[in-house]
């Protein structure tokens, strides 16, 4: 396995990126949408201290310990090929060994659940430093109005296989996958105002063309 040039640092946040391989649609549907939120979720801590399979079935009482995560989610969009994230790194290789978990266990789920064999995933992950909570507010406008500009839906909250939901509404503690309260402080309704701004013009964001990634 090829050693990653680069080191991404603790405290950090970057936008990450993973593409399935030639373009191969790895999300089909609801289940598909929800199992990678669930893993997106169980992934975070170092030691989860319960197996994936039991997380599945107890995922409703199971409860994180937030001490021991190796990254914040700060916010995802799952689109038909790819995936977009925004995350913080918390400890030393934090966002690769999430990343590298998170991926190869929706690889062993989809193999095994569409009868298929090989490699799921476009190489490694890509990413990009975010170096300000200004650009950070931009990103996550960008990656929620992915559906949109992609016209898989008319409205950013249509898509419920992305964190708008989340920025929006009042979601439990336990429904959430995002962290993000010490990074963005957002008003619910002042933040459904600033992306549906840009709705018609998701390609004109200049503020945060170096840290898009397709």
């Amino acid at each position: 396995m090829p050693i990653r040039k680069d080191v991404l640092s603790v405290g950090e946040v970057y936008h990450v990126f993973s593409r399935s391989i030639a373009g191969y649609r790895i999300f089909t549907g609801e289940r598909d949408c929800k199992r990678m939120l669930l893993t997106l979720k169980y992934y975070r801590l170092t030691e989860s201290g319960i197996k994936f399979s039991r997380f599945l079935n107890y995922k409703d009482q199971y409860k994180q310990r937030n001490d021991e995560r190796l990254v914040d989610v700060i916010a995802y969009c799952l689109m038909p090929t790819h995936i977009h994230l925004i995350l913080r790194q918390l400890k030393d290789e934090g966002i690769s060994t999430y990343m590298r978990k998170v991926l190869n266990s929706y690889a062993r789920y989809f193999n095994t659940k569409y009868n298929r064999k090989g490699p799921l995933y476009e190489g490694r992950f890509r990413h990009v430093l975010v170096e300000s909570n200004e650009q950070l507010y931009h990103l996550t406008r960008y990656i929620h109005l992915n559906p949109v500009t992609a016209q898989l839906a008319e409205m950013p909250e249509q898509w419920e296989a992305s964190s708008y939901n989340e920025f929006i509404l009042n979601y439990n503690n336990s429904e959430k996958v995002c962290t993000y309260d010490d990074l963005l402080d957002i008003d619910k309704e002042a933040y459904r105002e600033f992306v549906m701004s840009r709705r018609e013009y998701q390609r004109e964001l200049a503020e945060i063309k170096h840290l898009i990634i397709e």
